[in-house]
């Protein structure tokens, strides 16, 4: 079996072909990526639900617009945190993916890591790929793999977080940027 070289913390920024309702103009945090699959969280779906309607303590740690983000279709009745914490040495309850971004253990009292956040965001559901099913798909083009930044977990734009990642790529993927929402209407 060939060895699948891991795109953890890399962003996936679904292309205008992809038409999976899930995934239309998504960006997808990958949290983890290898030979047993990828699991990730879609950064930009805000709800209407506020963090602490569901999870007492947490609200106040959510970064604007501290609403849940829905990560994907997959255990919708699950929730994940996601966490930038600067510097070298994380919290207990924290656990670092790539970088600045790690997990939070959401069992953990929130007092634990209030004074570390840098900021957080609370996902119900995650997205999710069996072995080689996210190569296929970017094989086929679905996505667009590029690097994250510690600010895109925490966007106080969400909507226009699509729009945002590609057009600071530079390459001529920045003017994937400009597609249309519905290019027949050009």
């Amino acid at each position: 079996m060939t060895e699948v070289s891991s795109l953890t913390g890399r962003l996936l920024v679904a292309t205008p072909a992809l038409t999976d309702p899930n995934f239309d103009r998504a960006v997808v945090l990958l949290l983890d990526h290898d030979e047993e699959g990828s699991l990730g969280v879609v950064l930009n779906r805000p709800t209407p639900v506020g963090v602490g309607d569901i999870l007492e303590g947490w609200g106040e740690l959510a970064g604007a617009p501290g609403v849940v983000f829905q990560g994907g279709p997959v255990s919708l009745d699950s929730a994940l945190g996601v966490a930038v914490i600067p510097g070298d040495e994380g919290p207990l309850g924290w656990r670092r993916v790539h970088g600045a971004i790690g997990l939070v253990d959401l069992e953990a009292p929130p007092e634990l890591l209030a004074s570390a956040l840098g900021s957080l965001r609370i996902f119900a559901g995650y997205a999710g790929w069996g072995p080689r099913q996210l190569e296929s798909e970017l094989t086929e083009g679905a996505w667009y793999v590029v690097e994250s930044e510690p600010g895109d977990v925490s966007s106080t734009d969400p909507e226009g977080l699509w729009r945002a990642v590609l057009r600071r790529q530079r390459s001529d993927l920045a003017m994937v940027a400009t597609y249309p929402d519905d290019p027949s209407l050009n």
